[in-house]
């Protein structure tokens, strides 16, 4: 019964992420990369079930989509089981980016954040001021206009992910720990502690969030005087892979990207890690989202939206 429970949820999991139609062929792809192996006829007996108990609809020969109930449905669910969900993701992410810090070419990670038409001027303002500022993962972002995911009167921005980051350091043999999300304390550009902080493994959604909706940031405060609360994140890596870790990052520096903000071991600001491990602080892809957030406009972002092209990032 727990583990039909399981794929009930994660169904509704995969609708909720997805949110256009999908048919039981596509959910049971989906499902085998999440560990679920079923076949498609399978996937339509649990179909039909979702449908009699109102989270499912069908839309014509499109497949389901998650109704009102299902939504709720799906945020309350498990709890316990979608502890570390989060950080699941962002490692699928990670390993689906395959960017090469020396060629340039390759995938990188990205969020998502949909922004109406009449206010895509000063929103780009807010996401400038951050880039000029020097506290963006990246040193710039992307306008998407044609996609099924942008609504119509409507464009969305593409800001690089650190998640990124993990994809290279990964897929050249560096194991890396998404270890904290916070929000850091900087004065005259120089950073001093962390004000908050929060493990990705404990946590059933993305810390960064949070802390932007709690308005935990003072991030137009920085761009303007140097001096205000910034996301951060921290990740670790195993300490002997030091030489290896730099060269890649001197090549991704030179790509355009803005890490680390500092690396270390033990001791990095008011944090104690492991001090065997070193640890990479950096500037989250979200303080352009926060900066925008803070001056008023209600965005909706999806972290981790996917890979796309570095070409397409950097035209």
């Amino acid at each position: 019964m727990i583990k039909t429970e399981h794929k009930y949820i994660e169904i509704l999991r995969i609708l909720k992420d997805h949110q256009e139609p999908m048919g039981a062929k596509r959910l049971s792809e989906l499902l085998a990369e999440r560990g679920y192996v079923m076949t498609d006829r399978a996937v339509q007996y649990y179909l039909r079930y979702l449908d009699t108990r109102g989270f499912t609809e069908k839309v014509g020969n499109q497949g389901r989509i998650l109704t009102s109930a299902g939504i709720m449905e799906t945020d309350r669910a498990l709890v316990d089981d979608r502890i570390g969900f989060v950080i699941s993701k962002l490692e699928r992410l990670a390993f689906r980016s395959t960017f090469d810090p020396v060629s340039g070419t390759g995938d990188v990670a990205y969020n998502l954040t949909i922004v109406p038409d009449e206010i895509l001027e000063p929103v780009s303002n807010s996401f400038d001021m951050v880039r000029d500022a020097g506290c963006s993962f990246f040193s710039g972002y992307s306008i998407l206009e044609r996609d099924h995911r942008v609504p119509p009167g409507h464009v969305g921005i593409l800001t690089v992910c650190s998640i990124t980051m993990d994809g290279v350091f990964q897929h050249n043999g560096i194991p890396v720990k998404v270890a904290y999300g916070g929000t850091i304390r900087l004065t005259d550009k120089t950073p001093e502690n962390f004000s908050h902080i929060i493990g990705y493994q404990g946590s059933t959604v993305d810390p960064l969030q949070l802390f932007i909706g709690a308005g935990l940031t003072s991030i137009q405060d920085y761009v303007r005087t140097g001096t205000g609360v910034l996301l951060a994140n921290v990740r670790q890596i195993p300490g002997l892979a030091e030489d290896r870790a730099l060269g890649l990052i001197s090549h991704m520096r030179e790509c355009g990207f803005r890490f680390p903000l500092t690396m270390g071991k033990g001791k990095i600001f008011n944090l104690l890690t492991d001090p065997h491990r070193i640890s990479l602080v950096s500037f989250s892809g979200m303080n352009s989202i926060g900066c925008a957030t803070e001056a008023g406009y209600k965005l909706k972002t999806e972290i981790g939206a996917g890979t796309i092209p570095f070409s397409r990032v950097i035209e």
